[in-house]
């Protein structure tokens, strides 16, 4: 099975773009929100070094690398989580990837529209994570209903799932995602089954000026996006597409 990843972002950030580069494809990638409304899907190969080696000593018929899968959505805007742009439509094409590339303009360009109308790079984030979050906390709160039930006649499991479930909402309420829990293995496999998507890890790509790419620690924007990743342990990817 290929690794799997889905890129996020609000419209219009450079998402099909990144796609695109990362999987040779020509989805269209075009000035204006929603130029993507299905998913689109590319497979990658990834090179190995130590597969070559291999390669070179056992000389089989075929050599097979490992892969990874891409999943590019239409753009997320305010109140996806509850269908706005057919937000839960798209939502649900990433409920299983393996990680979230999650794409954040950072540069300024008047000539390329941005459906927030300026360039705000936190705030563009924040969006995004909202709606994951509620989107979660949707998925958590229906099997709460479902589990109280049980929980109540003394069910073991049943309590025992209650107490994860009701962990992770209130983390949810806090707006805060899943991934910052400290989860232990029992706890883990009752959320397994809900590919929640804030506990999945997060790459945040800063999209910038092909002249400022090479040096983005003096981008300001490019500076709040790592700060903002350091505080949820994740990574920054500076790229310009």
């Amino acid at each position: 099975m290929p690794l799997t990843a889905g890129i996020v972002g609000l419209p219009n950030v450079g998402k099909s773009t990144l796609f695109n580069a990362i999987t040779h494809s020509q989805v269209e990638a075009a000035n204006y929100p929603f130029a993507t409304i299905q998913p689109n899907v590319g497979v990658v190969e990834v090179r190995d070094k130590r597969v070559d080696k291999i390669t070179e000593l056992v000389t089989p018929k075929k050599t097979i690398y490992t892969s990874f899968e891409f999943t590019d959505i239409a753009g997320l805007v305010k109140g996806a989580s509850q269908g706005e742009g057919l937000g839960n439509q798209f939502l649900s094409h990433i409920r299983e990837v393996d990680a979230i590339v999650h794409v954040v303009r950072c540069f300024e360009d008047n000539s390329i529209t941005h459906v927030e109308g300026s360039v705000d790079p936190i705030r563009d984030i924040e969006i995004i994570n909202l709606e994951l979050i509620l989107a979660d906390q949707q998925s958590i709160e229906n099997r709460i209903s479902k589990v109280e039930r049980k929980a109540r006649a003394k069910d073991k499991d049943a309590i025992f799932e209650l107490s994860v479930l009701t962990k992770v909402n209130d983390t949810l309420l806090n707006g805060k995602s899943v991934r910052t829990l400290e989860l232990d293995k029992d706890e883990t496999n009752i959320l397994n089954g809900f590919h929640l998507l804030t506990a999945k890890p997060v790459i945040y790509v800063a999209n910038m000026s092909e002249s400022e790419v090479h040096h983005a620690e003096d981008n300001p924007f490019y500076q709040k996006v790592k700060a903002f990743a350091d505080t949820e342990n994740s990574d920054v990817i500076a790229i310009s597409a």
